[in-house]
């Protein structure tokens, strides 16, 4: 079995902060890979809203977002994160979970404190469990582990509710539950990282996410307060919707895209990242042996 972890932690030691990229496709992942980014990421906003046209209000299950891991893993090698939200369930789901995400490839995963009825973590009207009961997730995500170098990662969604100090007593127990890394989420301050980091065991990840409560802080920023990973969930999905609709709009309008020709991948660029010509190549092998058969 591959070493995910060590994949994971290799990418760590060669850039920090590690800047990992949100994925909502296998095609989305083959560009990130030919981008230079050492780790990916499946938002679990991006499969309910792109590939269900769903809010992300915890409707979509395991299973759908399992199907996009699958796809993306069998496209590319390094190392994806995934979004199980609060783990679809009890202990014996949250368990699930964790051994159905080893066995389709994901390098690790991010469970939240929300009660099951989750909301966006940049948006009012979150609802937390307590903190034990967090803890038991965690416990629960880390003994379900079939292999040990998978990632536990632990979301913290308290900031906006209940202030630094008792969220840091949240992660705190989380790390000892057994969370291998921290979710940091709706930071508005570069100093409340800096809380955290300066007394963190383990690695701290920043969400910048566009439009939402944090501000789009620099790498330079995070690295200077002691942030160890940078998430961006959803940065190319967004440019990808606003991009499509004007190509929609405008072929609807002028009956034609010769206008916009300019602002498209090209065909030979398309077939570039899926390295189509080698398998036009390995095709025409085929048909020539079997003629001469």
């Amino acid at each position: 079995m591959r070493n995910l972890k060590t994949t994971l932690n290799q990418a760590l030691s060669e850039e920090k902060p590690l800047q990992i990229i949100g994925t909502i496709n296998a095609y989305t992942a083959l560009l990130a890979t030919q981008c230079g980014y050492r780790a990916i990421y499946l938002s679990g906003a991006g499969v309910a809203n792109a590939s269900y046209g769903l809010p992300d209000l915890g409707i979509t299950t395991l299973n759908d977002v399992l199907e996009d891991v699958r796809r993306i893993t069998s496209a590319v090698d390094i190392p994806l994160l995934v979004d199980i939200d609060t783990g679809w369930g009890s202990a014996f789901n949250i368990a699930r979970t964790i051994r159905e995400m080893i066995k389709a490839g994901a390098a690790g995963v991010h469970i939240e404190d929300q009660i099951q009825a989750k909301r966006c973590g940049h948006r009012p009207g979150k609802i937390l469990v307590e903190s034990i009961e967090m803890c038991d997730r965690i416990k629960v995500a880390v003994n379900a582990r079939t292999d040990p170098s998978f990632t536990i990662m632990a979301r913290t969604d308290a900031l906006a509710t209940e202030g630094l100090p008792a969220t840091l007593d949240r992660i705190y127990s989380y790390i000892e539950a057994g969370a291998d890394m921290i979710f940091f989420e709706g930071v508005r301050e570069l100093t409340q990282y800096q809380a955290l980091t300066q007394n963190c065991s383990v690695p701290v990840l920043a969400n910048i996410t566009e439009f939402g409560e944090t501000p789009l802080f620099t790498t330079e920023e995070l690295a200077s307060v002691g942030v160890s990973m940078v998430l961006y969930p959803l940065s190319a999905f967004r440019a990808m919707n606003a991009a499509t609709k004007h190509v929609y709009q405008t072929i609807r309008k002028n009956g034609s895209q010769k206008e916009i020709l300019n602002e498209m991948q090209t065909r030979e660029e398309l077939y570039n990242v899926l390295d189509y010509y080698s398998y036009e190549k390995k095709l025409d092998e085929l048909f020539s042996q079997g003629k001469n058969k």
